[in-house]
């Protein structure tokens, strides 16, 4: 099967610190597809929202926000970047305080609106991996391959606490699982696009994983399901 014969959507969905960016990420790398972060979209809008000392939980002021800002995907050296304004805000947006208002965000309908085109158009235009909470059941329903990726809380909260450490922040793995459990229950709660299992997408649970293999058990679900379509 040629895979470049036309645009193809592989859509992860999955729990805070599922590994979903780090894995869809290599699993593009492999495959040569590109690679598409919806997270980071989210977490960009709250940045603009927290620095204009909106409250996450102002619905009417995070709307407000939205005429105001920019906010574009880029590759530099095959690696996303997230823009706001202009400005390359990566690395900002990887805080727990901006984790925070990234869930808040994402549970208000404009704020999904406002991104929902950018991310289909993206898909349209090109072979993509694209991860986040609701690809495979509201931006891409129509993938040809779903993933649900998930790993028990305290295996997610041991990664993400590592991955915070190594970028310099003080933090413990019972503060990190405290927020990840809030954040878990606040995007499956909430009444706009919760995040839940497609119904068609396979289940990956790399609790017990490593990072190898948790890659190559994504390309194996990734090219079987391919190669029946």
């Amino acid at each position: 099967m040629n895979m470049n014969e036309k645009p193809i959507a592989v859509a992860i969905d999955g729990p805070a610190g599922a590994g979903k960016s780090t894995i869809a990420r290599a699993a593009a790398q492999t495959l040569g597809f590109v690679y598409v972060d919806t997270g980071a979209l989210y977490r960009t809008i709250g940045l603009a929202v927290c620095r204009r000392g909106i409250s996450m939980d102002d619905a009417d002021g995070i709307v407000s926000v939205l005429p105001e800002i920019r906010v574009e995907l880029t590759y530099r050296d095959g690696a996303q970047r997230v823009l706001l304004d202009g400005e390359d805000v990566s690395d900002a947006i990887r805080t727990p305080q901006i984790s925070a208002y990234a869930s808040k965000v994402s549970a208000v309908p404009a704020v999904r609106a406002y991104l929902l085109d950018l991310q289909r158009g993206m898909a349209k235009k090109q072979a993509v991996i694209m991860d986040g909470r609701d690809i495979g059941t509201v931006i891409l329903p129509d993938a040809p391959v779903k993933i649900f990726l998930t790993a028990s809380p305290e295996a997610r909260a041991a990664r993400r606490c590592a991955e915070l450490r190594e970028k310099g922040q003080d933090v413990t793995v019972e503060s990190v699982l405290a927020d990840m459990q809030k954040r878990d229950a606040q995007d499956a709660g909430r009444a706009v696009a919760p995040l839940r299992q497609a119904e068609d997408a396979v289940r990956v649970d790399t609790s017990d994983l490593t990072l190898d293999q948790s890659i190559q058990t994504v390309l194996d679900v990734i090219r079987t399901r391919l190669e029946t379509k």
